[in-house]
């Protein structure tokens, strides 16, 4: 698993090995100062290179760090970069060889320091004792474990945020098969619904033309049995779409809708909606126009549905040159409450909206945004493009 490695660790390594060891490397007899000085800034500057050869750099760190150790009388600061090379290469997943790297090390510094300090003539405060050594594998063995708890932490939460993931896609797979069903559910019923009267109309209007002349009383029932079958189509049609517009959505009573009806609108928006416009208001293409009022109308609807007690909304209409700009915004105490993640019901409800409005005004080339504001409500943007020959 391949981590990001930032400079601080090559800082914080330099300045512990440098501030700890420096003076008394510096106060060697030349050239075991140079010698000195070039091992201690050896291992950290390795560090650069920890997320491309973890275990390289684990082991030049390491003999830099014994290297130094024979030259001077060191502090615990001298061994900083090593720790931090084993816990990268723990970390990314390089624990066997990490082990051995360290155990190889650790092994030779007791070897050189037990056994061979008289003949290498290393004084004797650079000898380490038992309790110095157990000290020594009790540091590396918690650097080992903090380094896998590392790495076990990073796969979690890569695998929460890869379920995750597919857990949005499986939902969004299920809202537009779902989409796709109800879809095909309504074009069936009003292809059955118009099919039929249709034909009836169409057989009693073939009558009609056939008895106009000759059997009049007889064309009249025909008429009669067209007027009822269209009804009918029409009650039926009705009650077929009347299941698409939300509770709350009083049904039209006039064919056109648009924003010279807005303020009929916000008036029975049940909560105080404030309206402005700005630039010179003009006609708009009818498809732009309907779906510019059942956007606000939506959004009116998801506050009274959501905001807080007491809440207000604001209704912008701005014509621009060659596009219409909307914004929704309730100015209410808080935005609207999220849903729960885990009620997969509820969020689908909350979020049907929005989409509504986004998939209405994408139908159009435009598009929206929608979201919580940082001093509290919530804004819904709007553009809708319209066409020059529109502008009067």
């Amino acid at each position: 698993m391949r981590q990001r490695h930032w400079p601080g660790a090559i800082i914080a390594a330099l300045s512990f090995h440098v501030f700890g060891n420096w003076s008394e490397a510096a106060h060697l007899a030349h050239p075991r100062d140079l010698i000195a000085c070039t091992l201690l800034l050896v291992g950290p500057l390795a560090l650069a290179w920890r997320s491309r050869a973890p275990i390289a750099v684990l082991a030049v760190a390491g003999a830099a760090t014994v290297g130094y150790a024979t030259l001077s009388t060191p502090t615990w600061t001298y061994a900083v970069a090593p720790v931090i090379a084993l816990f990268t290469a723990v970390r990314d997943g390089r624990r066997r060889a990490a082990l051995i790297v360290t155990a190889v090390g650790y092994l030779a510094y007791l070897l050189i320091f037990w056994f061979a300090a008289d003949p290498l003539g290393l004084p004797a405060a650079a000898r380490p004792t038992v309790r110095d050594a157990v000290l020594t594998v009790l540091g590396l063995a918690l650097t080992t474990f903090i380094g896998g708890a590392a790495r076990a932490r990073g796969t979690y939460l890569a695998e929460m945020a890869k379920a995750q993931a597919e857990r949005a896609r499986a939902q969004e797979e299920q809202e537009r098969r779902q989409a796709a069903d109800e879809r095909l559910r309504i074009a069936r019923e009003l292809h059955d619904v118009l099919g039929h009267h249709l034909s009836l109309i169409n057989v009693q209007a073939g009558v009609g033309l056939h008895l106009m002349d000759n059997r009049p009383e007889q064309a009249r029932e025909a008429l009669a049995a067209i007027k009822t079958a269209s009804s009918e189509a029409l009650r039926e049609v009705r009650a077929v779409l009347g299941v698409l517009r939300p509770e709350e959505e009083a049904a039209p009573r006039q064919p056109a809708l648009g924003l010279d009806r807005l303020t009929d609108l916000t008036a029975d928006a049940g909560l105080p909606v404030t309206t402005e416009t700005v630039g010179e208001r003009r006609a708009l293409p009818a498809e732009v126009d309907r779906a510019a009022y059942r956007i606000v109308q939506e959004a009116l609807t998801n506050v009274r549905r959501h905001a807080s007690t007491g809440a207000a909304a604001t209704v912008a209409v701005e014509y621009a040159p060659n596009e219409l700009r909307l914004a929704i915004r309730n100015e209410g105490p808080g935005p609207p409450p999220k849903p729960n993640p885990d009620d997969e019901a509820a969020a689908s409800d909350a979020g049907s909206g929005i989409a509504g409005m986004r998939a209405r005004a994408a139908s159009l080339g435009g598009a929206l945004s929608a979201g919580p504001l940082p001093d509290g409500g919530y804004l819904v943007s709007v553009t809708l493009p319209t066409t020059p020959a529109t502008t009067r």
